[in-house]
């Protein structure tokens, strides 16, 4: 009886009960527009204006922020960012971070995790990266906002995605995943050398990943390790209510997920909030808006495809598979021995308590086909996981690690990054993805055709062409 309501009605009760809110949310926040002139001259009217924006910030809900990055440094001068999308699929859009002018940088495509925050969480890894590397990033897109219509989305199309992201960006490509996909991007990698593809990355960095979570197992593994699949899918896999353009998808929902990041910390989560109300009733805005820059970002998640969600704790931390040896995507068995031309980086943080230490560092072993002058390890002291992609830590002393890797692991006949990549027809893309039976299979979406034409913003104004065309045949 409880699985049943869980799977089925869950996410709607708790839509409801926010929408149940919004009248009063409203009426908080006219009080607190009006009352403002009032009440900010003594400890009592600031304490009530705090309040007022305390429940405004527990009772709202967090939308996707922006990556909101204008400009970047290249050799102490200022240089502009125009973010373009250069693909959309139904399950991410890839996003390029394109800069002004000419600057012959190597190419960087940050992975970013599918594991509930948007890849707006990156944004301090991307601004890291942009003096030194020409960056494009996986965005996701949100489950609850596709339709069921257009089908599933699992592990294997995960791995099929950088795939193709890998093409699109073209040769000589350094590749980066961050935490989660450490592990469908080290799959990628070993199909496309399996098929010696001419568009194998010169360069793969893992940070802070699950490869085998064996290894010094942290709060998070246990928690996956010590219940079955049927009961992840009983209890935390629900559908998505009528109001989302997803309506009747089965999710592994943001809020869910939410919950669990502050239970580990909830502590420090909850001092958090109480230093915030105080900080408002003193007036210290420094303070004040600092908290908000960062709960903004960490209270805004999205939701997982369920199936995706699903194999990914079955294959990662129940059944070890990459470590194993038994990984299978698409009927292809993925061995990492097979990678043999791309150079690994590994990174993790001395603090780490959601991929333990050696879990990382465990593709090192794995790559049994590269020489040890091919592979690097990294420790990063004094961080946790957050650390190892973001702050003054990850600015100084793990971005040189990187440039300094990438840079050794270039071959002499590559050739400078172009500000767009080489658009591919998505013939020629599924020719050299060795994941390309897929794509007809019944469990991958219905792909946005990457049109033979030189300039990638072109594929967006095809594309609403398209959207036109069918909405006048409907």
């Amino acid at each position: 009886m409880f699985s049943f309501f869980h799977n089925n009605m869950l996410y709607t009760m708790v839509e409801m009960q926010r929408q149940s809110l919004e009248p009063l949310r409203h009426l908080i926040k006219a009080n607190k527009s009006l009352g403002k002139p009032l009440l900010t001259h003594n400890k009592i009217g600031r304490s009530i204006l705090a309040s007022y924006e305390m429940f405004d910030r527990v009772t709202r809900d967090y939308y996707k922020p922006e990556f909101g990055i204008k400009e970047t440094l290249i050799d102490g001068k200022a240089v502009k960012i125009k973010e373009k999308t250069v693909l959309k699929k139904t399950f991410c859009n890839l996003l390029h971070f394109e800069k002004e002018g000419s600057h012959n940088l190597p190419k960087m495509l940050v992975v970013a995790p599918m594991s509930g925050h948007h890849s707006t969480l990156l944004r301090g890894t991307v601004e890291g990266l942009l003096p030194k590397f020409d960056v494009y990033i996986t965005d996701w897109v949100n489950a609850r906002d596709v339709a069921v219509d257009d089908g599933l989305f699992t592990f294997d199309d995960f791995v099929s995605y950088v795939i193709e992201f890998i093409q699109l960006t073209g040769k000589n490509t350094n590749v980066m995943a961050v935490c989660q996909p450490s592990v469908p991007v080290s799959a990628a990698v070993s199909l496309m050398s399996a098929e010696d593809s001419p568009y194998v990355p010169d360069s793969m960095i893992l940070m802070g990943g699950p490869i085998d979570t064996r290894k010094n197992p942290t709060e998070v593994n246990d928690y996956a390790a010590m219940r079955n699949i049927v009961w992840f899918e009983s209890n935390v896999i629900t559908k998505v209510p009528v109001n989302y353009k997803g309506a009747g998808r089965s999710v592994y929902p943001g809020f869910t997920q939410l919950y669990g990041f502050m239970a580990m910390n909830l502590k420090t989560h909850m001092k958090a909030h109480w230093d915030l109300f105080n900080d408002l009733v003193k007036g210290d805005g420094e303070n004040v808006a600092s908290h908000k820059k960062f709960y903004n970002e960490y209270l805004s998640v999205m939701d997982l495809p369920a199936e995706f969600y699903l194999q990914t704790v079955n294959e990662v931390f129940k059944k070890h598979s990459l470590p194993l040896g038994k990984m299978v995507v698409h009927g292809k068995n993925v061995d990492m021995g097979k990678i043999k031309h791309t150079n690994l980086l590994c990174i993790e943080g001395e603090k780490d308590d959601i991929s333990g230490r050696g879990q990382t560092k465990a593709a090192i072993n794995l790559c049994s086909g590269l020489p040890d002058s091919k592979k690097k390890y990294h420790l990063q002291k004094g961080v946790g996981h957050y650390g190892i992609f973001n702050g003054k830590r990850y600015r100084d002393e793990i971005v040189p690690v990187i440039v300094d890797f990438v840079k050794k692991a270039a071959p002499k006949d590559a050739k400078p990054a172009k500000t767009e990549p080489p658009v591919k027809k998505e013939s020629e893309v599924k020719k050299a993805s060795p994941s390309s039976k897929a794509a007809t299979t019944k469990n991958t979406e219905k792909a946005v055709n990457v049109v033979p034409i030189k300039k990638t913003d072109k594929v967006k104004s095809k594309a609403k062409k398209s959207s036109a065309k069918g909405k006048k045949a409907k």
